[in-house]
C-alpha cells in the first residue's frame, strides 16, 4: 500500500527518541514569574506506518517544557499505551493508521487497545489526562511524564470521551460528552459533568439527526451548545467500499442547545458547513453566541467521492448567534478574513463573553501550505486581526495563553512551539500576549524538532 507522506516529513517528521535537557538556550529573557509546565502532545509513531497515514491515528508523544527563575528545561515521552507496548515487544507497526481495522497485522486482528492518546491535555482534579475521540483518557505522570494508567473518573466512564472536555473556570467542574458511545454509529451522543474533585455526577445522552464526527462543542452559563455539521460517519457505506466518513452537505448543519446536566433539547438548523474546533460560547439575553473557526468544507470526499475546492477548506474565524425560539436559524457573521485554526481564549473566560482570541494563521488547509506561518490576536472590541509572522520557513503551533496574576483579560502571555524548517529544529517561544506582532520576547532553542503536532497546556507550579 502506497503511505502518504505530507505529515511524516520535515516539521511533522516522527521524533525517535525520548530525551531529557536540563537547561535548554535561551535566546532573550525567559519572564522569571512564569512558573510551571507547558505540554504539548501530538502524534509521533515508533514505527514507519501500515499503509495510508492517518495522523489522527499515530503514537501520541508528551513534550514539556518546564520554566522555574528564567530557566527552561525539556523532557518528551512516549504515551505507553496497550498498542505502543504492542509494537515495540514486534520492533514494527502492527496497527493500521488508515482508519480500517482490515489493515491491521493479522497478529492484532482480535486484540483490544486503550487507543493512541494523542490529540489533547487536560489538568484536572490534580491529574494531567491525554485525551483522544475514541477511548478514555490516560494518566500522565506531570514531572516524570511516565504513561499511569486509564482515567476513568472513579470507574463511573463507561466508554470513550471527546479529546475536548471544558472546565467551568468557576465551578472547576468538567463537562464533556462522547461520539458514538459503544460505537453503535447510531448519532446517539453521551454527555458527562464531572466535579472539581474528579467524580462523575452526572450523565445522560442525546440522539442526533444523523451520526457526525463531531470533534469539539462548547458551553455557556445555561447551556452545552453541540454543534453537528454534515460529516457523517456509516460502517455500511464502508462495507460497501464507500467512504465511511464522508461529506453530506444536504444534511446541513444543525446545533444542540441542553441544560448542562441534561433536559430537553433545543435544536437549531443552519446551512450546511465545518467546524473542527471552537473558540467559545456564551450567553447574550435569550441569545446564544458561539464562535468558531468555519470553513466551507473539510478536506474528506463526499458520499460520492468528489473532493471539495481548494478555497472551501480555508478556517475563518465566524460567530454563529443562536435563538432557541427560533430552530431554523443559525447567523453565521464572519469575523475576519485571515485563515486561522487551533483557537484558545482566556480560560477565566470560558463560557462567559470574552473579549479576545488567539489562533495560528495564514496556513493550513486550502491555502496550499501545511504549516501555520503565523500566531494572530482578534479584539472584539475594534473587530481587528493583529498577526505575528514566522516566516517562509516557522511553523507555528496552537497558542497556549498564560494569565498573570489576577490580571484583565488578555493580560499574560501566549507560549508556542515554532519549527525551523531550515535547521529542521524546534523553539519554545514566549509573547507578551498584549502585543503579539512584536515578536517573541523570549526563545528556548533546542537542537532537535519538535513535530507539529496538535494541542497544548499550560500547568502553573502551584497547581
Amino acid at each position: 500500500m502506497e503511505i502518504e507522506t505530507t505529515y511524516l516529513e520535515k516539521g511533522f517528521a516522527p521524533l525517535r527518541v525520548e530525551l531529557d535537557i536540563a537547561d535548554v538556550r535561551v535566546e532573550g529573557e525567559w519572564p522569571r514569574e512564569l512558573s510551571g509546565t507547558f505540554y504539548r502532545i501530538g502524534p509521533n509513531p515508533q514505527f514507519s506506518p501500515r499503509g495510508p497515514y492517518n495522523p489522527l491515528l499515530g503514537d501520541g508523544m508528551v513534550h514539556a517544557f518546564r520554566m522555574c527563575d528564567g530557566r527552561v528545561s525539556y523532557r518528551n515521552r512516549w504515551v505507553r499505551t496497550q498498542q505502543w507496548h504492542l509494537e515495540r515487544a514486534a520492533g514494527r507497526a502492527l496497527f493500521a493508521t488508515s482508519g480500517n481495522p482490515r489493515d491491521n497485522d493479522p497478529s492484532v486482528a482480535t486484540a483490544q487497545t486503550d487507543g493512541v492518546a494523542n490529540t489533547n491535555l487536560v489538568w484536572h482534579a490534580g491529574h494531567l489526562l491525554a485525551l483522544e475521540e475514541g477511548h478514555a483518557p490516560i494518566e500522565i505522570e506531570p514531572r516524570t511524564l511516565a504513561t499511569l494508567e486509564q482515567w476513568r473518573f472513579g470507574g463511573a466512564l463507561p466508554a470513550n470521551l471527546t479529546a475536548h472536555p471544558k472546565i467551568d473556570p468557576r465551578t472547576g467542574e468538567l463537562l464533556a460528552f462522547a461520539n458514538f458511545p459503544g460505537r453503535d454509529f447510531t448519532g446517539k451522543i453521551a454527555h458527562y459533568v464531572v466535579d472539581a474533585a474528579g467524580e462523575l455526577v452526572s450523565s445522560g445522552a442525546i440522539a442526533g439527526p444523523f451520526a457526525a464526527l463531531v470533534h469539539d462543542f462548547a458551553i455557556t452559563e445555561r447551556f452545552v451548545v453541540l454543534a453537528l455539521c454534515p460529516l457523517t460517519v456509516s460502517i455500511e457505506r464502508a462495507r460497501a467500499g464507500q467512504p465511511p466518513v464522508a461529506w453530506e452537505p444536504r444534511l446541513g448543519t444543525r446545533v444542540a442547545l441542553f441544560a448542562r446536566r441534561g433536559g430537553d433539547v433545543r435544536w437549531l438548523e443552519g446551512p450546511a458547513c465545518m467546524a473542527w474546533h471552537t473558540v467559545n460560547a456564551f450567553d447574550d439575553g435569550a441569545l446564544v453566541h458561539l464562535d468558531v473557526c468555519q470553513q466551507r468544507a473539510p478536506a474528506l470526499p463526499s458520499v460520492e467521492g468528489s473532493a471539495a475546492q481548494e478555497a472551501d477548506l480555508r478556517q475563518y474565524l465566524t460567530r454563529w448567534s443562536l435563538d432557541p425560539s427560533r430552530p431554523d436559524s443559525i447567523e453565521m457573521q464572519p469575523l475576519s478574513d485571515i485563515v486561522c485554526e487551533y483557537p484558545r481564549i482566556d480560560e477565566r473566560f470560558r463560557g462567559r463573553r470574552h473579549g479576545v482570541a488567539y489562533f495560528a494563521c495564514e496556513g493550513g488547509p486550502g491555502t496550499g501550505d501545511p504549516f501555520h506561518r503565523g500566531l494572530a490576536r482578534y479584539d472584539y472590541a475594534k473587530r481587528k486581526m493583529s498577526v505575528y509572522r514566522a516566516g517562509p520557513c516557522g511553523a507555528v503551533a496552537e497558542p497556549t495563553f498564560v494569565p498573570r496574576s489576577d490580571a484583565a483579560e488578555g493580560d499574560g502571555f501566549l507560549l508556542t512551539t515554532i519549527y525551523d524548517e531550515r535547521l529542521d529544529t524546534s523553539e519554545a517561544a514566549v509573547f507578551d500576549a498584549r502585543s503579539l506582532s512584536s515578536g517573541p520576547i523570549a526563545r528556548a532553542r533546542l537542537e532537535h524538532r519538535v513535530p507539529i503536532g496538535f494541542h497544548g497546556l499550560w500547568r502553573p507550579e502551584a497547581a
